[in-house]
């Protein structure tokens, strides 16, 4: 069973003392491949680097997050211009809307979302999308861009029934995470994921955050880690009433070819 994490944050601290561990550990529970997330001018290009440390098994995405949006200078946007020169950077982002936390004013959320929708613009490449509380403004400003976008994913998607098809009828992918596995306020989705279509439905571990609940034992310190894919995939293939082998096929070809990676034959991993 392999299995591709299409957002993992490998450049948090929690992993400096052990990163190599995590990515053995994740390795032995089936994930072949993993999308690194650049949300930051500082992280964007640790996560190119530790890409291009695991040619072939680690890519990278380059953008910044809302809650660093205040960051989002001229000078930022040519450095992450000059990140996505790289090929080992598949995707715009993290990017997009956060009106729950509102860390940075909306405004300023709004003008670094609008301009990292231009790279991807220029770039063609995919786009990876957070969204929290701001629905109504991050669909109106995709549409801004009908017709110049290529694909998307709403990463991390913990939203309505009328979120959901909304994002599914602009026909972007959903990143589904260990929020599933939350009983407090992850129920909603344990229906919702039956509506994704295979074909439009990733998973991802958004490591360190958002362990899943479910797991068994929990780890005393409490991280989550890409090896804990494999009982994300797990839950997502009983709620969906498939084989777990079904989803995880599903799953991993749908993000291959999102993110335009290679096949795991022909990769290095190492």
């Amino acid at each position: 069973m392999d299995l591709i994490d299409i957002g993992a944050n490998l450049t948090h601290e929690s992993f400096d003392h052990d990163r190599n561990a995590v990515l053995q550990r994740a390795r032995e529970a089936g994930v072949v491949q993993q999308v690194v997330t650049g949300a930051s001018r500082e992280h964007s290009p640790t996560a190119l680097r530790l890409a291009q440390a695991h040619p072939g098994e680690l890519f990278a995405t380059a953008g910044v997050h809302p809650h660093h949006a205040t960051e989002y200078t001229d000078e930022c946007d040519a450095e992450m211009r000059a990140l996505h020169a790289h090929a080992e950077v598949v995707a715009v982002g993290e990017c997009g809307l956060d009106y729950f936390r509102d860390f940075s004013p909306r405004p300023a959320q709004r003008k670094a979302f609008e301009r990292q929708l231009q790279i991807a613009v220029d770039t063609r490449k995919p786009l990876f999308l957070h969204q929290r509380d701001a629905h109504d403004d991050f669909v109106a400003m995709m549409k801004n861009f009908d017709g110049q976008l290529g694909p998307a994913v709403v990463h991390c998607f913990t939203g309505t029934k009328k979120e959901l098809f909304d994002c599914l009828d602009q026909d972007w992918h959903i990143g589904i995470t260990g929020w599933l596995c939350d009983e407090r306020r992850g129920l909603h989705l344990r229906e919702l994921v039956k509506n994704i279509p295979a074909n439009r439905l990733m998973i991802e571990t958004d490591a360190p955050y958002l362990l899943p609940r479910t797991v068994k034992p929990q780890p005393s310190h409490r991280r989550n880690e890409p090896m804990y894919l494999a009982h994300i995939v797990a839950e997502l293939a009983r709620d969906r009433d498939e084989d777990i082998e079904v989803t995880a096929a599903a799953t991993t070809a749908t993000a291959r070819a999102f993110f335009r990676l290679p096949d795991r034959v022909s990769a290095t991993v190492g």
